[in-house]
Order: structure tokens, then sequence, then C-alpha cells
């Protein structure tokens, strides 16, 4: 069933939240005007003749198309029909499951309206990776980003709230959306670290102060170090680890795994490696994180665990005074001209707390 449509083809800066489209979900059968089962042509013209602006594998099945002008993305499976609808946070059309309102809302309030409908429906409710509700009964896995705004100057700035997503889901994937093949293809999250459904953050007071200098190092890790060295400055065996095998042509088989990433529970780090064929991993960027990770300052202003929103204003306005560059990241990141540091965000609930990676002066950061 579709609701009102108005709004559509509108960037969210220039939206009005009453502007954006209001949808209805029908649980494994459909949303809005989109029905599981559609070909990438119907949902085209569901959409009013939408175009996907970004796409993968559309002509050969599983594949994907994300509706920037919707705000959605459309997630197909091998025989070409439509498995799966993800709606966006910040301008994806308003989606509504009898009288729970599922997007861009405070993520625990969404989640205690979740439970109440379940009890009253008899539908069982578990934790997705993410930490979110998921039911499999209606084919529902919701999510969180960081909301966005507007500065006074007009330029998108971060908020330090989180605001709910969704991915839909038809029959066939509703016992596990993340872990379907279709999915995958569209966002694999298979290799992130999930989380339980609590987000602890440590006491200012409960964590260690590592100092930093740029391009060299931060608290007892210098860039350059092996990984064994990494784990000994930390004294402390790496909880998980990322790499992937190289790509290279068919007969020379698939060569030897390439370390991509450490991540230290107790430290509360990341230490991220350079490596490539024929050359052995070496430290090229630490991420220390919010919730958990030591408190490193820059020029006065600590960066770690605090209101993001507040970190950038302080960021921007230190560097204005001094009329030193501002460098943004891929991730909307903000760090200092040529120190190849960059606060990030990570989640804390309804909210976001700042943690920052600090990088070598080679190292190119990918978010």
């Amino acid at each position: 069933m579709l609701g009102a449509i108005v709004g559509v083809g509108m960037p969210w800066w220039n939206r009005k939240p009453e502007e954006r489209a209001q949808w209805v979900l029908e649980p494994l059968v459909g949303v809005g005007p989109l029905r599981f089962g559609m070909n990438p042509d119907q949902v085209a013209s569901a959409l009013d003749g939408a175009i996907a602006y970004i796409s993968q594998g559309m002509g050969s099945g599983v594949g994907w198309g994300c509706y920037s002008d919707w705000g959605v993305t459309a997630v197909y499976g091998e025989d070409f029909g439509l498995v799966a609808v993800a709606i966006d946070a910040m301008d994806g059309p308003l989606v509504r499951l009898q009288d729970v309102e599922l997007i861009a809302r405070v993520p625990s309030e969404v989640r205690s309206d979740i439970h109440g409908l379940a009890r009253r429906e008899g539908a069982s409710v578990r934790v997705n990776w993410s930490g979110d509700p998921e039911v499999a009964a209606w084919g529902v896995s919701m999510g969180a980003a960081q909301e966005l705004g507007l500065s006074p100057e007009g330029y998108a700035q971060r908020q330090d709230t989180m605001i709910t997503h969704a991915l839909l889901v038809g029959p066939e994937l509703a016992e596990d959306p993340y872990g379907s093949k279709p999915v995958i293809q569209w966002c694999d999250v298979r290799d992130r670290e999930p989380n339980p459904g609590a987000w602890p953050v440590k006491a200012e007071q409960d964590r260690t102060h590592w100092d930093w200098t740029p391009l060299e190092s931060i608290g007892p890790l210098r860039f350059g170090m092996d990984p064994q060295q990494v784990a000994a400055a930390l004294n402390e065996v790496p909880a998980a680890r990322q790499g992937r095998y190289p790509f290279g042509e068919p007969w020379e088989g698939p060569g030897e795994w390439m370390l991509h990433h450490d991540r230290f529970d107790i430290a509360g780090v990341t230490a991220h490696y350079s490596c490539g064929r024929g050359w052995p991993p070496t430290l090229g960027a630490v991420t220390v994180h919010g919730r958990t990770g030591p408190q490193v300052d820059f020029d006065g202003i600590r960066l770690i665990g605090m209101s993001v929103s507040a970190v950038d204003a302080a960021l921007i306005q230190h560097l204005e005074d001094r009329e030193r560059g501002l460098v943004i990241g891929c991730g909307g990141d903000l760090g200092p001209g040529g120190l190849n540091m960059y606060v990030r965000a990570t989640r804390a609930g309804d909210t976001m707390v700042s943690e920052a990676r600090f990088c070598q002066a080679d190292w190119e950061d990918h978010g």
C-alpha cells in the first residue's frame, strides 16, 4: 500500500520531514509500491521511472540498485526478483508497520515499540549483527546511522544522534537477512564485530592517556612496527584480525594471506597494516576506539569519547584561528591538514561519540 508521495527527487537537505514519502510495510509481501518478486524494470516503474544511480550485478540476476532520489536500495535474487529493500535513515521513505514508525527515529524508542508490537502479535524478536531488533515473521531487520544536519552556512555537519534505517526482506531471506547471498553482495557485514545490543562507554577517569607524535607514533605504537611488535607493545593478543588473499591471475593461485588489521579490545585500539604481494605487513595507522580507547589530545582538544559535534566545532575553530587547513575524509571525518589524523564517530546506543585514526605520512585513508 502506498501512502503520500511527496518530495521525491530532492536531497535530504532540501526536504522537510513532512515532505518525505510515507510507505506502509506489508510483512513479507512488499513495502509502499514495491512488491517482493518484482524485476528491476517493474521496480523502476513503481518508483515513477527512477534510475538506479549506483548498481551492481543488475544484469546477472543477483545484484542491487540504489535509487538515490528515493533513499531506497533494491536487492535482487538469482531470478532477477526483488528480495530485499533497504530504507535510508536520512532521506528514505517513512515506513510504518501497523502503528509503529520504523524510519528516522531514536533507535531505543523504535526497539521498544517493536517489542511491544511483537508481544501483541506473538512474534519473536532477536538481535541482529548491529545490535538492533530483527523480526523474521515480519522480514524486518533494523539498523541506525548518524544523523546529519546543516550548519548556519549551509554545509552538512555531523550530529551526535543516531536515527533508524531498515532492511525489509521477502520470505526467502527472513530467517537470516544479512547472511543471504543477495544481501551480502550489497552489504557484507561478515567481518564486522557483532554487537550484542549494548554500547558501554568507558568513563574519562578510567581511560589511560596516550601521547601522539604526528606521522610517527601514537602511545606505545610506532608506525612501521610489524604485528608481533604491536602485540608486544600493547601486551595483548588480538581479539580479532582481518585480511584477504591478494587478487592475481588464476594460474598464480590464491597467494599469501595479507593482514589488514588487528583489533585489541583491552587497549581499545585497532592496528591497520600496510602490506602487499612480496612485502610483510607494517603498522600504517591506528584507530583509537571512541567507547573504550585511551584519551588523546590535539593542542588541548580531547579527541576520544567526546561529543562528535563539540570536537568538530573545536577543531574547526582551532584551525581557523591559526589559519591552518582542514581536511575532510571520505567518510566525512575531519582532521588538521598535513597531520594525517581524522576525527571519526562511533555509535554509543542512541548517540555518537568521537574516536580518531592516526596515520603515517603515506597512508591513504579510505574510511
